[in-house]
């Protein structure tokens, strides 16, 4: 639970009443009894407004703000306002200023512009942060502490620079092993002072957004990108600890966001939240993978949707309405996989700048008389019926998919074999294939504890970290299936390949060994051949992209290429390793094959779906205290009817008797709860 003091799932988010004035203010107090809001995100961009110049601060206006929303039945989420520094600060020590890919100073303005390893950034955020935790620690309204917003983008300063070198001095400590792992004696680029080591930009070893003569240089500069961030989310953090130590931290994630690892980054939060801002065209299979790789960095605990809007955005290429009840949906889509709020950014829609079209709670109209309001006011009063009886239930999956930040940039990094491998993309391939089948999926990072679940998948598993192997090979030792596909076990940790043949310290687990990997142009097709019907998966199917030329070392071959000078060599492999099996898809399969092949192994070890639902009805089940509620999401523009045959089950927002079947409307929710045991 977020908070004792509101026994609910907290409905509200961002507002910044610092554009209004006290008259809009005293209104949108009104509004936002009338729509059930309860909780408010304040203070995020407001430095500039708390710290006039280097010595005062003025907090008077937010002292008034967060009372006066308490003093209305609406706590606060306290942000820290570091998510942009003030003018004056870029003004007098230029150093906050980022430096781009391609040695160009910026001057103030945007946001995201400071410089993480800003010896005058660092300072001043921690201060104010201090200032913050010092003024409002026993203030009752206060209920989370919100660090910065949205951290992100990278910096190619002379600071930046001075401590990339600091950070591989720790990492290897010699230059010896650091020339090692980058492999300097390509293109005689072996370093003898720790000073020649510059970073790699546009100006020296990259070009463009992925392009790099040395990926594990590359790679290393993307891991201590991330790692500086998260020093200053750590400063502020600590500083506010220090005064409030029953503080709840957080800051706001953003899904499948590249630049950071949002698996280390978990560790150093008390509860992690995200914002969800799919696009109309969206598959609703991507969004419910971003929640539960939310859900999953840190160790499925429920989450806080930080952020959505109540309908348009702003800054897509085409800022389509949320259609209605679509926002009711997602906002239910969230809470079935692990969110304990429900915030939206905004709760009013700014005037002026770039954010002024970005769909709001209240409109630019100012009054209740709204679609967008009409909608969110009703879901305000649901969450009201529901209370506490969601919170703090949980997902239980049997079905883990792997996921690695350093993976995902060393495959994108990579000078080969293909421009058309995206790892994120992969990852959704699998996932969906669960998903579709309301099959219930954690994703987890190569660090989590894999003993709970009955099988794992790990797409593209191009790099393998020290122990990773061993404990898959325990994994399936023990009973558990392991599936992974073409392009793993290629690298270790810093991008060196490892020698002695692919799938590398993956060869013994998968009982194979991958001669060649022949890249395919975008129109070019082979296909998999089943030697064998494995359930429904019988016949040919389309594969593409890559395709790994194989030998098998004891696996069993179970279907075969169809084409080209590799025809009859294997395509799919299972080899039975201890109690368990380990399976190797060596191409890049069409739709149905993934379908089937998960299906079969899902059925194979008896993983059942939540329900059985039509066509884009999504089903998801949480558990407390041996009651399980279900989540039947319909996504489609037409009613669906879900047949629950003797499932005994009552619908927690609608009265009625729940019988053998219950007709969900278009676009519609429901959620039932019945006994459970796992």
């Amino acid at each position: 639970m977020i908070s004792s003091k509101l026994p609910k799932i907290f409905y509200g988010g961002d507002y910044n009443p610092e554009q209004w004035d006290q008259q809009t203010h005293q209104e949108d107090l009104q509004l936002f009894k009338q729509a059930g809001i309860d909780i408010a995100t304040v203070n995020v961009f407001s430095w500039a407004r708390n710290q006039p110049d280097e010595v005062h601060y003025q907090f008077e206006w937010l002292d008034q703000l967060i009372d006066s929303l308490y003093e209305s039945g609406i706590y606060t989420c306290l942000a820290t306002s570091t998510a942009a520094h003030p003018a004056w600060m870029a003004k007098k020590y230029p150093d906050v200023l980022r430096t781009d890919k391609d040695g160009r100073k910026r001057k103030f303005g945007g946001r995201h512009n400071s410089c993480p390893n800003s010896p005058t950034y660092r300072k001043y955020s921690t201060e104010i942060a201090s200032r913050l935790a010092e003024r409002y620690k026993d203030h009752p309204a206060i209920v989370v502490w919100h660090v910065s917003n949205e951290y992100g983008g990278d910096c190619y300063c002379d600071n930046c620079e001075r401590a990339f070198r600091v950070w591989l001095k720790k990492r290897y400590e010699t230059l010896d092993a650091l020339n090692t792992a980058w492999n300097t004696s390509f293109w005689g680029h072996t370093f003898y002072d720790w000073d020649e080591i510059v970073l790699p930009s546009n100006l020296s070893e990259e070009w463009g957004d992925d392009n790099t003569n040395f990926q594990g240089m590359s790679l290393d500069y993307s891991r201590f990108n991330s790692d500086s961030m998260l020093e200053c989310y750590q400063l502020e953090y600590d500083a506010i600890k220090t005064i409030v130590p029953e503080a709840l931290i957080t800051t706001n994630l953003m899904g499948f966001f590249k630049p950071l690892d949002y698996f280390k980054w978990a560790k150093q939060m008390d509860i992690i939240s995200w914002d969800n801002y799919p696009g109309l065209d969206t598959p609703v299979s991507y969004t419910a993978l971003a929640h539960d790789l939310m859900r999953g960095i840190k160790n499925g605990d429920p989450f806080m949707l930080m952020e959505q809007t109540p309908s348009q955005q702003n800054w897509q290429a085409y800022n389509s309405l949320k259609r209605p009840g679509v926002m009711r949906l997602w906002s239910y889509q969230a809470v079935a996989h692990g969110a304990d709020t429900i915030m939206f950014f905004q709760l009013r829609r700014s005037a002026g700048a770039c954010e002024k079209f970005h769909g709001a709670v209240i409109e630019h109209v100012g009054h209740s008389n709204t679609r967008v309001f009409r909608e969110t006011a009703a879901l305000g009063s649901e969450l009201q019926t529901l209370g506490d009886t969601l919170l703090d239930s949980r997902i239980e999956s049997k079905v883990a998919i792997l996921f690695d930040w350093d993976n995902w940039w060393a495959i994108e990094k990579s000078s080969g074999p293909t421009i058309a491998l995206k790892y994120v993309d992969q990852i959704h391939k699998y996932y969906k294939a669960f998903y579709d089948r309301n099959v219930q999926v954690d994703v987890v990072g190569v660090d989590s504890d894999l003993s709970a679940y009955e099988l794992v998948i790990a797409p593209v598993l191009y790099m393998v970290k020290p122990g990773l192997a061993d404990k898959l090979e325990q994994f399936t030792q023990n009973g558990g299936t392991f599936v992974t596909t073409f392009f793993s076990g290629i690298v270790g940790e810093t991008d060196l390949v490892a020698l002695g043949g692919y799938p590398g310290e993956l060869r013994k687990l998968l009982g194979i060994w991958v001669e060649e990997t022949d890249a395919l142009l975008p129109t070019m097709r082979n296909q998999i051949v089943m030697d064998t019907p494995l359930g429904d998966l019988n016949g040919d199917y389309e594969c593409g992209m890559l395709c790994d030329l194989l030998h098998t070392e004891g696996a069993e071959v179970l279907a075969h290429y169809g084409d080209d000078f590799y025809k009859g060599m294997p395509v799919l492999t299972r080899n039975t390793y201890g109690k368990g099996e380990a399976w190797y898809i060596a191409s890049d399969g069409e739709e149905a094959f993934i379908d089937g092949l998960m299906k079969f192994i899902a059925d194979h070890k008896g993983i059942q779906p939540v329900l059985d639902t039509p066509a884009g009805v999504e089903a998801g089940r949480r558990v407390k205290n041996g009651e399980q509620f279900i989540f039947l999401l319909n996504h489609n523009a037409e009613a669906a009817t879900v047949e629950l045959h003797d499932l005994q089950t009552t619908n927690l927002l609608d009265p009625h008797h729940t019988g053998s079947s219950i007709e969900i409307p278009a676009r519609g929710s429901v959620i039932l709860s019945a006994s459970y045991s796992s």
